[in-house]
């Protein structure tokens, strides 16, 4: 097994500068971050008390007095 290659200072100015890649990690995040909130929200409507206030919300909201 050959050792690895010693890191330069322009080695490592290319690998550090380069943001190949950045935008899609970044929208990978976004996506994962939605999803475990999206999760939350099912939770949390799951929740009989939660549905009913809701339901209550709407119910005042629509009715005209």
């Amino acid at each position: 097994m050959s050792p690895l290659p010693r890191l330069t200072s322009r080695a490592a100015r290319e690998l550090f500068l380069d943001e190949t890649g950045a935008a899609t990690a970044e929208y990978a995040i976004a996506t994962m971050a939605a999803v475990a909130f999206a999760g939350l929200l099912v939770v949390i409507m799951r929740s009989d008390e939660v549905r009913g206030i809701l339901t209550d919300l709407v119910r005042r909201a629509l009715s005209v007095e």
